[in-house]
């Protein structure tokens, strides 16, 4: 089988936060306040997926209102945030929009993402996800998290549907 055909009956992506939006790594001011990094990249594919009719979400255990605005201003609607039980906010979403695992890509990195990713048809992970992700994972992209592993795993859905670069007359979204 063609690698892209595994990505052919993805119609849902639920995303992580820190560790594959971002990089992991948090710079901490004197404030206390905590500062992260997303790739623009990363933010073009969602704003392409949410274009072409796919759901996206976020859950993360993070609760920064900086990156929810971020994520609100790329489009993601479906945004679960300060979430201590992954599972349970993936069936609120789950249950919300009456969607089949089968078709939900998740991509997380750590051990919180665990049991979520066993719930969904196709779980992914960033290459520098910790041991039990990339043991649990379908696909291991070759990208880290925040350095555009979730364009990746976006774009190869997209291509593989033809989704990927806009129609005739269709506007390029712009990532920022």
């Amino acid at each position: 089988m063609n690698e892209l055909e595994r990505f052919r009956d993805v119609t849902t992506f639920i995303f992580d936060v820190d560790g594959v939006l971002t990089n992991s790594q948090l710079i901490i001011l004197e404030d206390g306040s905590l500062l992260r990094q997303m790739n623009v990249r990363d933010g073009y594919a969602i704003k392409r997926a949410l274009e072409v009719g796919y759901r996206v979400c976020v859950i993360t255990g993070g609760k920064s209102l900086g990156v929810v605005e971020r994520l609100q201003g790329l489009g993601v609607v479906d945004v679960y945030y300060g979430v201590r039980d992954k599972v349970e906010a993936y069936r609120e979403f789950m249950d919300l929009y009456e969607l089949d695992d089968a078709g939900v890509l998740y991509m997380g990195d750590d051990v919180p993402d665990y049991e979520v990713m066993r719930l969904v048809g196709f779980p992914a992970c960033p290459r520098d996800a910790c041991l039990e992700i990339l043991s649990l994972a379908k696909y291991v992209s070759d990208k880290g998290g925040g350095a555009g592993a979730v364009r990746d795993v976006i774009e190869r859905t997209l291509r593989v549907k033809g989704e990927w670069l806009p129609g005739p007359g269709e506007e390029v979204p712009r990532s920022v």
